[in-house]
């Protein structure tokens, strides 16, 4: 049996006081329950809908513009709350081994802050909090140099060393 908790539960204490946070041991019963697993993704897929993305492949987690976007990007640039919301899932994507998925959600936000620019607002918390949730140092390099190359102005990008961005291959 599962006790209730939130839907994108964490290791730490949230903004709730009452949710616990998860122990090692509940992670992986979750992630051994296909039931478990399988409403997981439903609710992210939820969260995706709210915010005007849809979920195109449940394999690799990627991503795309709903059809409703620009409304939803509107909520997305005018209440900034919504910001530790997409970092919690961010954080529970990879607690739950759904990394792919967090790869995919990051740079669907790095591509539209920095190259779309559909959401200004959303850009800082894209560069200080959403990209360094990826677990993976590879995939976290590969998007802080995606990043990199399509902030404006270059010289004023401080989430990586110049010198290893520029040899960065």
């Amino acid at each position: 049996n599962f006790l209730p908790f939130r839907l994108f539960p964490l290791r730490e204490h949230g903004m709730n006081w009452r949710a616990k946070p998860l122990t090692c041991q509940e992670i992986q019963a979750f992630r051994k329950s296909k039931e478990v697993m399988d409403r997981f993704v439903r609710a992210y897929k939820l969260m995706l809908g709210f915010y005007g993305i849809n979920l195109v492949n449940e394999e690799t987690g990627e991503l795309e513009r709903a059809e409703n976007w620009r409304e939803r990007f509107d909520n997305l640039n005018r209440f900034s709350h919504n910001n530790l919301r997409i970092t919690r899932i961010l954080k529970c994507l990879g607690e739950m081994g759904y990394e792919d998925y967090q790869v995919h959600l990051v740079k669907f936000f790095l591509t539209e802050t920095l190259v779309e620019e559909t959401l200004p607002n959303v850009k800082r918390s894209a560069l200080d909090y959403f990209l360094f949730t990826v677990r993976s140092k590879e995939k976290r390099r590969e998007l802080v140099h995606y990043a990199w190359q399509h902030f404006k102005p270059q010289s004023s990008f401080v989430w990586g060393p110049r010198d290893k961005l520029q040899k960065y291959r």
